[in-house]
């Protein structure tokens, strides 16, 4: 079964519930999903699908999940490396050496909200359960990245330190890149008070207006899919590079994975983003 979903499309593959981004999909020397609730073997609260750590979910039930999902999206699961996200905008390049690390093996980082490479011995995995994922495919030198998003990684704009440290270490140029901002709540659903809204009040050179909007009484409803598109924007990316999934976690509770939703009992997605090896193509 596919079908498009928002700017996405969805499938199930054995079962499980997988996205992704029809332009991603073109490129043939990658590999690309972002997860949803279904197809896992988890109980309540965190049914089924749940690839997170740390829920409560004991660890080999996300392990197993992992295995399942990696088998119906196309991944080997031993070739996954986790970010080890805190709301940072620290990015850290892996390759071969990291693979299984958080994931297989006990993680060696903290405060790694990015992760980049350029090795297809590695699969970036990342977290989310409402944060805005953001995928990156330089096309020109064969890297990738995710970076893991929420409302303190899009005040600082952790979508163009991306672009830099891809720019330092492979040598990206923006016009280069192929981005995607993955589902995320959205500006429908959420809502922020008067401290959140003024660290995206002073982004004067994004149009803050394009992406905040007062309701009164303090409080105010912000669209982070649209300010992430717009940092995607101003660190040189082209528009028509730039694909927004344009799928709420909230509004789609049943299909993935909403903190705010679900009052913080939950489960938990991943994007997961990598190069095939040479043989694979």
């Amino acid at each position: 079964m596919t079908i498009p979903m928002g700017n996405m499309i969805y499938e199930e593959a054995q079962s499980v519930g997988i996205l992704r981004f029809p332009a991603f999909s073109e490129i043939p020397w990658i590999r690309h999903a972002f997860s949803t609730r279904k197809g896992g073997i988890s109980p309540e609260p965190y049914a089924s699908m749940n690839l997170n750590f740390g829920r409560g979910d004991p660890d080999e039930n996300v392990r197993q999940n992992f295995r399942i999902f990696c088998g119906a999206a196309g991944f080997e699961p031993e070739s996954l490396t986790a970010s080890a996200q805190t709301h940072s905008t620290e990015v850290r390049r892996v390759a071969g050496r990291d693979a299984g690390n958080g994931i297989w093996r006990p993680k060696d980082r903290t405060g790694v909200d990015g992760l980049i490479t350029n090795d297809p011995a590695v699969t970036l995995v990342t977290y989310y359960a409402d944060c805005t994922p953001l995928f990156f495919v330089d096309i020109k030198h064969q890297a990738v990245g995710l970076a893991h998003s929420g409302w303190r990684g899009t005040a600082a704009r952790i979508g163009a330190v991306m672009v830099h440290h891809m720019r330092e270490k492979f040598g990206t140029e923006p016009q280069d890149l192929l981005a995607a901002v993955g589902p995320a709540i959205g500006p429908c659903c959420y809502e922020v008070d008067e401290p959140v809204a003024q660290e995206f009040a002073k982004m004067n050179d994004l149009s803050p207006s394009t992406f905040l909007t007062e309701k009164g009484e303090g409080k105010y409803m912000l669209n982070l899919w649209e300010a992430n598109r717009r940092i995607l924007l101003s660190a040189g990316i082209p528009s028509s590079s730039i694909s927004v999934a344009e799928l709420c976690t909230q509004c789609h509770r049943d299909l993935l994975w909403s903190h705010r939703a679900t009052k913080g009992l939950r489960g938990g997605m991943a994007a997961m983003l990598g190069i095939r090896k040479e043989e694979e193509l």
